[in-house]
């Protein structure tokens, strides 16, 4: 019935967090359904009377963050609504035991199908708006001979043009590519901005961001990433010149280079993670050692050249 769904809202009880209540409408009937959710256990559906229909009094309106008892609202989706945003309880690649309870994940499904479609749908709507270049292969020093090579010239734009439609689909991906994009697929370019991201994946910013979303990563984690690989390349050559004067000093630099190295391959696996404040602090100190070593290096660069004209 999922395909004839109208709107859907789901409740999480304030007291058992585990405890799922959802509430369907398909056109003008109402389906109230109750699932547990236990870490450690599968997920099962359970009876459930209903609750939030009231008879002879209007029910008040259901908004996300709205509490009814000892449930509150943690999702609403309302057709040809602005689609919602899935909660990582909700979301289907991240909590693949939704699976368990067909009821809710095949309602769920359908909202994210359609949440896909609309990305697709702007998308495209954004290529169709970006000016195309005509070329006409036409000497413009003189008139042309007849009517037949304004003709061939509007038959190569035509061409062209096809050709370009034609780069633009193969451009985008699949919905069905994107739905299967996981973790450790994404991580392989976290080394690079969010745009490049997109642009190796085949897939709209867009929707790469709001794929992020479902794995609960608030930030492309690009800055973090390279901000750890500059401390680390600084901590190597800094144990090289250690290596030659203390060897004591020299470790306790390996020592924390790798310290370092572990929490880049940490951030990797769970981008959603923040740089460690011992980290935090430390670059701060590498970043104004480096600025005291900068400007020491200009102020003797600017002492000898004003030694050397002084002597002229």
């Amino acid at each position: 019935m999922a395909h004839s769904l109208t709107s859907l809202a789901v409740f999480q009880s304030v007291i058992r967090k585990e405890m799922i209540r959802s509430l369907h409408v398909y056109g003008s009937k109402e389906i109230e359904r109750e699932f547990l959710l236990e870490r450690n256990g599968p997920y099962v559906e359970k009876k459930a009377k209903p609750l939030f229909r009231s008879e002879g009094s209007r029910r008040p309106e259901i908004s996300e963050g709205s509490v009814f008892g000892t449930w509150r609202c943690i999702f609403v989706f309302r057709f040809n609504h602005s689609l919602p945003l899935f909660p990582t309880l909700l979301c289907l690649s991240r909590n693949p035991k939704l699976e368990d309870i067909p009821n809710l994940a095949n309602a769920l499904k359908f909202i994210s199908e359609l949440v896909f479609k609309e990305d697709r749908d702007r998308d495209c709507e954004v290529d169709q708006l970006k000016p195309r270049k005509l070329v006409l292969k036409q000497d413009l020093n003189c008139l042309p001979d007849s009517e037949t090579e304004s003709e061939e010239n509007q038959t190569e734009c035509s061409e062209s043009d096809a050709k370009t439609e034609m780069m633009i689909k193969k451009r985008r991906a699949p919905s069905k590519h994107v739905a299967e994009l996981s973790l450790e697929q994404l991580s392989k370019y976290f080394g690079v901005t969010i745009v490049e991201a997109s642009r190796r994946l085949n897939i709209g910013l867009t929707v790469l961001k709001k794929k992020c979303r479902e794995f609960g990563i608030p930030r492309w984690p690009h800055r973090k990433i390279k901000s750890l690989e500059t401390l680390i390349q600084d901590l190597q050559g800094e144990a090289e010149k250690q290596q030659e004067k203390n060897e004591e000093a020299a470790m306790e630099v390996a020592k924390r280079r790798k310290k370092l190295e572990t929490e880049k391959s940490n951030i990797v696996k769970r981008p959603f993670m923040e740089i460690q404040k011992e980290t935090k602090r430390f670059r701060q100190d590498n970043f104004k050692r480096r600025h005291r070593a900068s400007r020491a290096k200009k102020n003797q660069e600017s002492l000898v050249t004003s030694s050397s004209s002084s002597r002229f």
